[in-house]
């Protein structure tokens, strides 16, 4: 079977970081936690969550997880070229991921097995 090579607009796999699970989870909220600053609206002293603005909830990333990427651009043309891509959560918001490298450890892309 010949290797597949990368390219734009295919789904892979991909593993997240330690990084990347504390970046993920640092921009998240809950919804508890809205509904308690939505109550401040007009105080200037307090933290008040806006109406309408967009928050990001989801549940709690960890190294090792492995997530669907949508790969956006390639380096290279060889089974074995590094990736960016948009990586889909476990909630409402996406990682951008660059230069990652085939692979099977953390901040690794790879293919999905098949079925």
């Amino acid at each position: 079977m010949t290797e597949q090579i990368p390219s734009v607009g295919r789904l892979v796999h991909y593993r997240l970081s330690a990084d990347d699970a504390a970046q993920i989870n640092r921009r998240r909220t809950t919804g508890h936690s809205i509904a308690e600053r939505m109550k401040y609206g007009d105080d200037p002293q307090l933290k008040a969550w806006p109406a309408g603005a967009q928050a990001h909830i989801g549940n709690d990333a960890r190294e090792g997880d492995t997530v669907p990427m949508l790969i956006v651009k390639c380096w290279g043309d060889t089974a074995t070229s590094s990736v960016n891509g948009q990586a889909f959560l476990d909630g409402n918001d996406v990682l951008w991921v660059t230069s990652a490298a085939v692979g099977e450890g953390p901040r690794t892309w790879s293919w999905p097995p098949r079925a």
